[in-house]
């Protein structure tokens, strides 16, 4: 006897909440239908925050759910603008995606499953609606490194190849196509909020407000300056995200306001990049001429994205409400881009003063000496001793690039002394902590370019996916 296998995706408890809106926000749209599935990558790692076992789940569970896109609630594409590069642009809203579903974790929070290249929408303009395997696969890459670098970042669920050929004239072509779906807090984005104002609908804003602090930000909804707060903690947010896109030495390059959520999560990874060593000018996108959103940009971006997002808001709230919110940006963001950069540096407890200098110290020597970032904060790992408190010329003496330094004679002695100095604060306890962290915090691994390349190239000319999940591996394990 056979029994019906029920597929625990489609038996979740899905909630209603972007659905009742209404449909001023959302078109309700169909999935496109693929002529083959083949799932490259499954997030087990994600199956315990929807109370689900990775055994209990089968792969053609992933594809039923994911790559047929059989849903159990109407899929929402939704409505935003937004400024891209500078430039408002009322003709956007999801073009090759929608909301699957929304569903409550084992925090209890909410999470949407997003999908990517699921099919055009009524915001296609002409698209195809469609995902390159290769932007597939870099999102993955960057939601699990991302995670590991300890960004607040959406994540990949899964990826799934649909054995269709797409044209694009930034890839070889033809290129492969996939779907995705990723997991993150929230898609409303400043853009859903720029729409309706574009609009004249503060009546609508105001909704959109009230639902946004109810499901994301429940601890101020009885509050009577709950919209004052929500902004203020907004700005919160978003200082502490750009803060962790610096320390994580990660470009996002298209930090439109349609990129930008409400909940201050990092996601919509396009033509990202790490970077390869301390450069404020470096750009991740091509198609990036003026820099505008190039890695040393990015807090003040952030920052300005957050004052277009004042415009709508301030329909249905007091200016000066506004204002007192955005002015904390700076404050925020400098206190968590210091904790962040001392934690990578191993320090939990400096004193504000010398924290700052050793700081200072290090973005000036990764600035002039152009060593790796991500190797130099590695090998401070990989070589730390506790003697280094007492001999400062003996820091960082094996490391792999110690002549590049010290050809920075100068820049290089002062961090040395610095950092010293910084040590000589601590106990031989917090010593061991100090080596244990600098591991904790600096993976072998960093994504970057090169090393994405090298995954893809195997899976473009022999399909051979074993070099990506290995790549995987390491992020996961920060080897």
């Amino acid at each position: 006897m056979s029994f019906a296998h029920n597929n625990p995706f489609l038996d979740l408890t899905y909630e209603t909440a972007l659905e009742n809106l209404g449909e001023d926000y959302y078109d309700i749209v169909s999935a496109a239908e693929f002529p083959q599935h083949f799932l490259r990558f499954r997030n087990d790692d994600l199956l315990p925050l929807l109370n689900l076992k990775p055994e209990q789940v089968s792969d053609s569970d992933f594809i039923e759910a994911f790559g047929k896109l059989k849903g159990v609630r109407p899929f929402l594409a939704l409505r935003y603008h937004g400024y891209q590069f500078g430039n408002y642009n009322p003709f956007l809203g999801d073009g090759r995606g929608f909301i699957y579903g929304q569903v409550r974790g084992t925090d209890g929070r909410l999470y949407d499953f997003g999908t990517k290249g699921s099919g055009q929408t009524p915001y296609s303009r002409n698209a195809d609606g469609r995902l390159t395997l290769k932007g597939g696969v870099r999102e993955v890459l960057a939601g699990e490194a991302l995670h590991q670098l300890g960004v607040r970042t959406s994540r990949c669920l899964s990826l799934i190849e649909t054995g269709e050929s797409l044209w694009r004239h930034d890839e070889p072509s033809p290129t492969r196509a996939c779907v995705m779906i990723r997991l993150n807090h929230s898609h409303i984005r400043f853009g859903t909020f720029e729409r309706l104002n574009y609009l004249y609908r503060p009546d609508l804003i105001q909704n959109l407000l009230d639902h946004a602090i109810a499901y994301y930000y429940p601890h101020l909804k009885n509050s009577d300056e709950k919209y004052a707060y929500f902004y203020q903690e907004l700005v919160q947010r978003v200082a502490e995200l750009a803060a962790q896109w610096m320390v994580a030495g990660f470009c996002h390059g298209v930090l439109n306001t349609d990129n930008m959520s409400i909940t201050g999560e990092s996601f919509d990874y396009g033509p990202y990049a790490f970077i390869p060593t301390y450069n404020p000018a470096f750009t991740a996108a091509y198609f990036d001429y003026s820099g505008l959103y190039s890695y040393g940009n990015q807090p003040r971006i952030c920052r300005w994205n957050l004052e277009r997002l004042q415009r709508p808001l301030g329909t249905v709230m007091p200016q000066k409400d506004l204002d007192a919110g955005l002015a904390h940006f700076e404050a925020h963001y400098e206190a968590s881009y210091r904790q962040l950069m001392l934690e990578k540096l191993g320090f939990t407890s400096l004193s504000a003063e010398d924290g700052k200098e050793l700081v200072q110290e290090t973005v000036k020597l990764l600035q002039g000496s152009q060593v790796s970032y991500h190797r130099f904060f590695a090998e401070l790992g990989n070589w730390f001793s506790p003697n280094w408190r007492d001999n400062s010329d003996i820091i960082l003496e094996n490391a792999e690039f110690i002549q590049q330094l010290q050809e920075r004679r100068t820049l290089w002695q002062n961090w040395q002394q610095c950092y010293q100095q910084c040590l000589k604060q601590c106990n031989d306890e917090e010593l061991l902590n100090i080596g244990s962290r600098l591991k904790e915090k600096n993976p072998q691994t960093a994504l970057l370019r090169p090393v994405i390349e090298s995954v893809w190239e195997p899976i473009a000319l022999d399909n051979e996916w074993d070099p990506f999940y290995a790549l995987l591996d390491q992020i996961r394990q920060k080897q």
